[in-house]
């Protein structure tokens, strides 16, 4: 577990770099894992006097969790020494002011529900429910349960509860989503969005794009006909096996991840045979394919290595 000043460090990294402002939030939500949820907090240091401040009893774990407020000392913690410590809303808000952005009331003060974050529209670009949300790092609310978290990319979720944690768009009744003001253009918000997981017995447009891109990718789903049947089970099993995935047969944010790249190592590969049909052979991938340079496309060969082999 980092320290706050591991993270503080690790923040004036990122900056010097010029990383972007998504990716810091990813970043610095992924070195905070293990910190500790007190309700109530907004990031503070965690120590016996701002745990004793935030104590209440409706929430006593603020209390009995702290060995210093029950006769030990900070030695004996289970969270360690020197780290913060925030409830959900409090993880979501003090990651948004690390890139210089804020989730406040009209009167400019801190939320006190999540209800009210995700109503406060000013704070936002963007909001919808949660099937519409694009791929992109945004918030995430759970407002029937009084639960949010910070979406990291990839149906992946960083919150805090009981600690700083991961989870995914599937592990709890995600809602809404809500992307924060000047975290980016409205250019670079992507108008895709997570696909549904599908399993079989599932029907529609989602699993005939499903069947549509194994059978380019040469696993045999026969007709596109928007049916999840045996065949479409086994071809996408073949694939899972193929990419070293959990082979369960259940398209999920994973899965859809790998099958994405490998229609788009395969696209580039047909473009980089027509576009230099005097290439030699094993050679084809060696030209600039639409702004594509040769490196950037040995990099997605090296993610996917089945489009390689084929290649070969």
């Amino acid at each position: 577990m980092m320290t706050i000043t591991e993270v503080e460090t690790l923040k004036d990294a990122l900056t010097r770099e010029g990383t972007s402002k998504p990716e810091t939030i990813r970043r610095i939500a992924e070195a905070c894992l293990g910190w500790p949820y007190v309700f109530g907090a907004w990031g503070e240091p965690c120590t016996p006097s701002n745990r004793k401040r935030r104590a209440r009893d409706d929430h006593p774990t603020i209390r009995s969790k702290c060995p210093a407020l029950n006769g030990r000392s900070c030695a004996a913690c289970q969270w360690g020494i020197g780290v913060r410590q925030f409830d959900c809303r409090g993880f979501t808000r003090w990651l948004l002011q690390q890139v210089g952005l804020d989730i406040v009331n009209g009167a400019g003060q801190a939320c006190q529900t999540v209800s009210n974050q995700y109503r406060s529209r000013h704070n936002w670009a963007r909001q919808g429910p949660i099937k519409e949300m694009p791929d992109v790092v945004c918030c995430v609310f759970d407002l029937n349960g009084g639960h949010t978290g910070m979406h990291v990319g990839g149906g992946r979720i960083i919150h805090c509860s009981v600690n700083v944690q991961t989870g995914s768009t599937g592990e709890r009744r995600w809602t809404n989503y809500a992307v924060p003001k000047g975290l980016y253009s409205e250019e670079e918000i992507p108008l895709t969005t997570i696909k549904p997981t599908i399993r079989k017995g599932a029907r529609g447009d989602t699993v005939r794009a499903l069947q549509e891109a194994l059978n380019r990718l040469g696993f045999d789903c026969g007709t596109a006909d928007g049916i999840f049947g045996s065949k479409t089970y086994n071809a996408l099993v073949l694939f899972q096996t193929e990419a070293k995935l959990d082979p369960d047969g259940v398209c999920g944010p994973k899965t859809w991840a790998e099958i994405d790249k490998a229609v788009t190592v395969e696209s580039l590969t047909e473009t980089a045979g027509s576009e230099n049909p005097s290439a030699q052979p094993g050679e084809t991938y060696r030209v600039t394919i639409e702004g594509v340079t040769y490196e950037q496309y040995r990099r997605i060969l090296d993610i996917c290595p089945l489009a390689e082999a084929e290649k070969e």
